[in-house]
Formats: C-alpha cells, sequence, structure tokens
C-alpha cells in the first residue's frame, strides 16, 4: 500500500527546443537563446546540445559564446511561445493521471502509484515518444519511489533519457556525486559543507546532523533525509496555484546610469507585473527591487507597504522610490520587481487613511452596485475595471515564476 512510483519529466534545452519545432531549419545546429542579442553584451539563457558540445552554456555572455562558436544561431526569447508549448505538454501529461505537478514552464512530476508490474517504465517510453512526435520536443525522464530521487534521475541522461533510481542504488550511483550536483544544495550551501569537510552526497547522508543544522539551520535536516533517500513530500496537483510573489527582470541593452532610461525601464517592468496580478486577482504586501551592476554584484531591497497594490502606478512609485534609496550610482545592467507576500483580492483589507479616503468613498457606490448585481445575476458576472474579451499586451522583461503556466 505504501508503494509508490514517482515520475519526474525534465523537458531537455526547452526553449531551445521549442525554438527548433517552430522552425525546423534550427535542428541540429548550435543555437543560443539570450536576451539582447543586438548587444554583445547580451547573456545566454539557454542553448541547445550542439552549443553546449562547443562549451556555450547558460549566463555566458554573448560574445564569449560567439568566440567559443563562430556559428552560433542567436534568437531572442518568446515567452508566449514557450508558454503555449508547455501547456501542450502538460496537457499530454494529463492524458496518462491527474496527479501531475507542475513545478516549472519545462518539468513537472506525476504519480503513477496506481499502476502495477513494469507499466510506468511503458508509460514513460511512450511520454517520451509522444513529446518528441506530436510536440517536436525531447525530454528526460527520472522514475523513483519520491520526488526528489525522481528528480535526480531525471538528470542523470540527457537528452532523451530514462533513468530509474531506487534507495538501493544510492550507494552506487549517487552517494558518490560532488555535493553541489545534490538538487536543493546550491553553491553558497556546498561552500558551507565544504568547511566542514561535506563534498560528497554521501559525506552529507553521513554527517552529524547537530552539525549540519547549526551550519544550515532547518534546512540542514531536510538536506541529511534527502542525501539519504528520504522525501514523502506527495504530487500535489494545485501546488501550481500556490505562489508566493510575482516578478519580471531585464537586462539593459547597455549598462547606464541615465535616470530617465532607468525610470522608463521600471514604467515596463511595473505594466508587467501589474498585468499578471491581475490575471491572478491577488495583491502585493511587499515590493521588492533588483539591482545589478555592471561588475554584476547584485542586490535586493525590499518594503513592506501599508497597504496592498497591484495597479501599475502604485508599483511604478514604489520601485522607484526603492530604488533611487539604495542606488549608488553606478552603472546599472539589470533591473527586477517582485511583488512579494501575495492576498487574494477578496481577502485583501486596505486600511483607509488620509490619502485613500477620498477616492475609496467615491468607488463605493460603484463597487455597491457590482456587488448587488453578481449577487442577482452570478458571482463575478461584473468587474470593477475589466474589460471583456481584450487580451493582455505582452509583458516585457523575464520572467520564470510559476503563475506563467496557468
Amino acid at each position: 500500500m505504501n508503494r509508490r512510483i514517482i515520475l519526474h519529466v525534465d523537458m531537455n534545452s526547452f526553449y531551445a527546443s521549442v525554438e527548433m519545432a517552430y522552425d525546423p531549419s534550427l535542428k541540429g545546429k548550435p543555437l543560443a537563446i539570450a536576451g539582447n542579442v543586438e548587444e554583445r553584451k547580451g547573456i545566454i539563457v539557454t542553448c541547445s546540445y550542439e552549443a553546449r558540445a562547443k562549451g556555450v552554456k547558460a549566463t555566458m555572455p554573448l560574445w564569449q559564446a560567439r568566440r567559443l562558436c563562430s556559428d552560433l544561431i542567436v534568437r531572442k526569447p518568446n515567452f508566449e511561445r514557450y508558454r503555449k508549448a508547455s501547456q501542450a505538454m502538460f496537457e499530454l501529461l494529463r492524458e496518462y493521471t491527474h496527479l501531475v505537478e507542475p513545478v516549472s514552464i519545462d518539468e513537472g512530476y506525476m504519480d503513477l502509484s496506481e499502476f502495477e508490474g513494469s507499466k510506468p517504465l511503458e508509460i514513460a517510453k511512450l511520454i517520451q515518444e509522444r513529446l518528441v512526435e506530436e510536440l517536436l520536443l525531447p525530454c528526460s525522464i527520472g522514475i523513483a519511489p519520491n520526488k526528489f530521487l525522481a528528480k535526480m534521475a531525471s538528470n542523470m541522461k540527457k537528452p532523451l533519457g530514462i533513468t530509474i533510481l531506487r534507495k538501493r542504488d544510492l550507494s552506487l550511483r549517487l552517494w558518490p556525486l560532488p555535493v553541489h550536483e545534490m538538487h536543493g544544495v546550491g553553491d553558497k550551501t556546498a561552500e558551507k559543507l565544504s568547511t566542514i569537510g561535506v563534498r560528497t552526497i554521501y559525506d552529507l547522508a553521513h554527517a552529524d546532523a547537530f552539525q549540519i543544522k547549526k551550519l544550515l539551520g532547518i534546512n540542514g535536516e531536510r538536506l541529511i533525509q534527502r542525501a539519504n533517500g528520504v522525501d514523502n513530500r506527495e504530487v500535489n496537483p494545485n501546488s501550481i496555484y500556490d505562489f508566493k510573489s510575482i516578478g519580471n527582470s531585464t537586462t539593459l541593452s547597455k549598462n547606464t546610469t541615465n535616470e530617465n532610461e532607468i525610470r522608463e525601464v521600471f514604467k515596463k517592468l511595473s505594466q508587467s507585473v501589474s498585468i499578471r496580478l491581475r490575471r491572478k486577482e491577488v495583491l502585493a504586501t511587499k515590493v521588492s527591487v533588483t539591482i545589478r551592476y555592471a561588475n554584476l554584484k547584485t542586490i535586493t531591497r525590499s518594503k513592506k507597504l501599508k497597504n496592498p497594490i497591484r495597479d501599475e502606478g502604485d508599483l511604478y512609485r514604489e520601485a522607484t522610490d526603492l530604488f533611487f534609496a539604495h542606488w549608488n550610482e553606478e552603472p546599472i545592467r539589470l533591473l527586477g520587481i517582485t511583488a512579494v507576500n501575495l492576498v487574494e483580492r477578496d481577502d485583501a483589507i486596505k486600511q483607509l487613511d488620509l490619502f485613500s479616503f477620498e477616492q475609496d468613498a467615491k468607488d463605493e457606490p460603484l463597487l455597491s452596485v457590482i456587488d448587488q448585481i453578481n449577487q442577482k445575476y452570478g458571482s463575478q458576472l461584473l468587474k470593477k475595471g475589466v474589460k471583456g474579451e481584450k487580451k493582455d499586451p505582452p509583458t516585457p522583461g523575464t520572467s520564470f515564476s510559476k503563475d506563467f503556466l496557468t
């Protein structure tokens, strides 16, 4: 009864694969997706395996990638295209089970515990074949008794791999790996672990729990459990709706200290974040800005808000106030806005003050009429400030947030 079969489906070089599916002439060629394609300071977002074979990798500057691969083909990101491909991919996965949990635009978990015998492996092969045949998208799949091991397994063979990882395989296949290759261990955590002699996943699995907890806090205990193959998390299809922040960032076409250019970037980012907040019917109770300087030093500064917000103007005002309070006037490379600590629109309690009371009072009769109509003819028939079938304009900047999946 406790037998669990979890699949982790991880799309291979997803953005590049989608571009190849859209334009077959790109197939088999070194392709990179990068921001600011026209500028030599653009950054690689992802690249095809043909480009990786020549040393190109994500986060690499374009000029460096082109030096390594003279015939590199570069395309701008098309997030709407990737979003549609992602939706099609998850729709295909849901044909096999309703227990599908998207974790990002290009990966997700499936629970196939209801299937007996060798069927999970057969299903994994069929899913992989169908994704290639129907969507022209390759993937790797990990099969394991829990989510952590399935995630580790999917990384063991790329592209187009299927890997089974059981708990009895830990000593041979998982523990010898460097600890920085373990899911959930970032570079900074790996650096901390190295200070106490933890360099492999084996070292972490057999480390002193008190020492690890003292070094990493409560997350240390969790990592020790994972290293020992213990993970009791369920595959939760509804987790797609559990997001705590919505944000966008963009790398500037060139480093700048021009205040007008900076304000224009913040206007576009504020519009993008506002659109997505409205789409999800949530408001932010905290706003943060990300500033990356020309020397790649990155800082994030946040502000807790007196009242929840989601309007473009409010986001712009709060973000620019934060920025100019913390900017050291050095050239800027990247800017970002994130709406944090989100609350449902209906749950947002606004504290009336001298500045907002007058406008709130003006809105009250309109809101009262809307409520009466909705009560009589059905919930959400009318919404203040929402127009019929008009589609949202494209959102500028980059986002890997989970809200793009819905």
